[in-house]
């Protein structure tokens, strides 16, 4: 059986976003910010900023449009990561 070399070779899939954590830290890059800066403007401490980004804890329900206000993204994409995420 001949090997077909006319496909390209897969792409690694970016799993950096399939979390909440995940998509906030990489808005936060996108928004050139650093975790320090950002929890600043968004009035949470470091700690806690942290702990998102590492999905030990999850913003609450109250805080989530500020934060996609700070990131420059949308909820749903924040959530679940539904429509476009930030632009790198």
């Amino acid at each position: 059986m001949l090997k077909d070399t006319t496909l390209a070779p897969r792409a690694a899939v970016d799993t950096t976003d399939d979390t909440i954590g995940g998509r906030i830290s990489l808005s936060r890059d996108a928004v050139g910010l650093s975790v320090e800066q950002i929890s600043a403007i968004a009035g949470v401490t470091v700690e806690t900023w942290t702990n998102w980004e590492n999905d030990r804890s999850e913003p609450r329900a109250n805080r989530l449009d500020m934060l996609a206000r700070i990131l420059q993204v949308k909820i749903a994409w924040l959530l679940d990561g539904q429509g476009k995420g930030p632009l790198l």
